[in-house]
């Protein structure tokens, strides 16, 4: 057996990166960017306002209250393009350009108009600068604003908008054929005979998939025939990326999944690991090169492994920066039990008490194949190899469940 950490290295040493695509903007919210976003102007482009009031020059108002007098307005789209000399004031908007001469901005609301508005009378003084962002302070042309490997959120729309970018370079979003195994298995719109179940490791893997930037297409069931297995795999793999099975890869007389690879030639890297849940999950490639991930049958291990495993090759695949599953720290609110040899993850909910701190709640589950408890866990909470329990209010390593 390898460790969790080593089969992830795995998987990121022999996933290859996919060639990127010139894609619209509207349609790039959750890609992963393939280019850096270099601005192509200052932002702000000139010195902006912070907030509605008159451009003034701080000298003018050192001893208020002062009157000044207004010579126009400057706002947002309709700039007042003249130098404010002694004695003068403008009227601004917030985002509206600082007119040239004037070097501080003072709140509309410590000033009141005279003399049929011709006449401002300014009640407090104002020092340099204020209220004013300079230009470029923000980010100066030629600086790089986002860099590749970034997942483009919706804040970051707004970057690419503001600079230009109508089209972006992203990586090609992989194709995940997700196949199961088990002729206990059928399909979810038929009632289960006896000793027969619906297939659902299909549904949850193809959503995490999908949620890791993937396109999902989900194969035909294929039972535990070595040659229908075979042929599903080797249809699945003329089209896509990467091939998903569950169920099949234990030591049972019906576990064929590692059969049907080494009959197709795949080159297998690993094949159990040092997993609670999910020591039995295979990852190979295929000669005409699509990786395969053989994930064990029961949904939790599905769960754990896919996200642990497949989903750093499908973000491997996309040029993500950092394709694993981030650790964090967090308090246990209740002991959580290891095992012999094997680190566990264990399924747990995540909250924050009022300092601000992580905790993370361990949830009572069944085993492996309690998905109806699973279904709740926003967090794994990973237990060492080799450590009985850990006790309540120690601190944890977690990662987020997507």
């Amino acid at each position: 057996m390898i460790s969790v950490a080593e089969a992830i290295q795995i998987v990121r040493l022999q996933t290859p990166v996919l060639k990127p695509e010139h894609v619209e903007i509207p349609n790039v919210l959750g890609r992963v960017l393939a280019q850096d976003i270099v601005a192509d102007s200052d932002l702000p482009p000139f010195d902006r306002s912070q907030m509605d009031g008159y451009a003034v020059r701080a000298e003018d108002v050192r001893d208020a209250p002062v009157q000044l007098r207004i010579v126009g307005e400057s706002a947002a789209g309709r700039g007042w393009h003249h130098k404010l000399e002694e004695g003068q004031a403008v009227r601004i908007m917030t985002g509206a350009p600082v007119p040239a001469g004037a070097d501080s901005v003072q709140q509309v609301e410590l000033a009141h108009e005279l003399k049929d508005r011709t006449v401002v009378e300014l009640l407090e003084s104002v020092e340099p600068g204020r209220s004013i962002v300079k230009q470029g302070a923000e980010i100066k042309a030629g600086e790089t604003v986002l860099t590749a490997g970034t997942t483009i959120n919706a804040a970051m729309m707004a970057v690419l908008a503001a600079f230009g970018y109508a089209r972006v370079d992203v990586s090609r979003r992989p194709r995940v054929g997700v196949l199961a195994t088990g002729t206990e298995l059928v399909s979810i719109d038929q009632k289960p005979g006896q000793d027969q179940i619906r297939d659902s490791n299909n549904y949850s893997i193809g959503a995490y998939a999908e949620l890791a930037g993937a396109v999902v297409e989900r194969l035909p069931l294929s039972g535990d025939e070595t040659s229908l297995l075979k042929k599903q795999i080797m249809d699945g793999a003329e089209r896509c990326d990467m091939i998903v099975t569950s169920g099949g890869v234990s030591m049972g007389v019906y576990d064929v999944t590692k059969s049907a690879l080494k009959e197709l030639d795949a080159e297998i890297f690993f094949e159990r690991v040092a997993l609670r849940p999910g020591k039995p999950t295979v990852f190979a490639r295929l000669p005409n090169g699509t990786l395969v991930f053989g994930l064990p049958g029961n949904p939790v291990s599905v769960s754990v492994t896919f996200n642990l495993f497949a989903r750093v090759a499908l973000r491997a695949m996309q040029g993500a920066t950092e394709p694993a599953l981030k650790h964090e720290t967090a308090v246990l609110a209740r002991s959580a039990k290891g095992t012999m040899e094997r680190e566990s993850y264990l399924p747990a909910q995540l909250t924050t008490n009022d300092d601000g701190q992580l905790i993370a709640f361990p949830l009572k589950w069944g085993g492996s194949s309690d998905f109806v408890a699973f279904a709740v866990a926003t967090a794994l909470v990973i237990v060492p190899a080799d450590v009985k329990s850990i006790e309540a209010g120690s601190l944890v390593s977690v990662v987020r469940l997507p």
